[in-house]
């Protein structure tokens, strides 16, 4: 616990330090707290193993960065999207990202963020990233995308 509260505050302060420009890359043309920065200065997607909602390390990294991030701009909503691959049924893969979606959600609203400037919903197999039936396709498909919605 100690050690996740002290990334999230070094992430806090990182971010921070970056308030003075609008990115890492110093595009000028970025607009602070808008999904591009997210995208460009924290990340807005984590990734899942085949048939899991569990968070991974690097999924929590990355949703620590996103609690900081959210946590600077506190006027920003999202909504917290689930995807699933292409194999299994529609109605499993629905759920499965409701799982997913819900995972990160919970993780963002332990971090300390506010549940109600979230929402979450599932697109389960219906909006794929990479189109494929590969390992490639489908490790890319798993995932949870973070959309600013204001």
């Amino acid at each position: 616990m100690f050690k996740k509260l002290l990334l999230l505050v070094a992430t806090g302060f990182f971010l921070a330090s970056c308030a003075a420009t609008t990115n890492q890359g110093g595009d000028a043309s970025i607009n602070s707290g808008t999904q591009e920065d997210l995208i460009v200065n924290v990340g807005d997607r984590v990734f899942f193993e085949f048939d899991s909602s569990e968070l991974t390390v690097d999924a929590q990294s990355t949703l620590d960065a996103q609690a900081a991030w959210l946590m600077q701009y506190s006027d920003t909503n999202i909504t917290i999207e689930g995807h699933a691959d292409e194999r299994g049924t529609r109605e499993y893969n629905l759920a499965l990202g409701d799982k997913r979606a819900f995972a990160v959600y919970s993780y963002l609203a332990q971090a300390g963020v506010d549940t109600n400037r979230m929402e979450y919903i599932s697109w389960g197999k219906e909006r794929p990233e990479v189109v494929g039936s590969d390992e490639t396709a489908y490790s890319q498909n798993r995932r949870s995308v973070t959309i600013v919605t204001n």
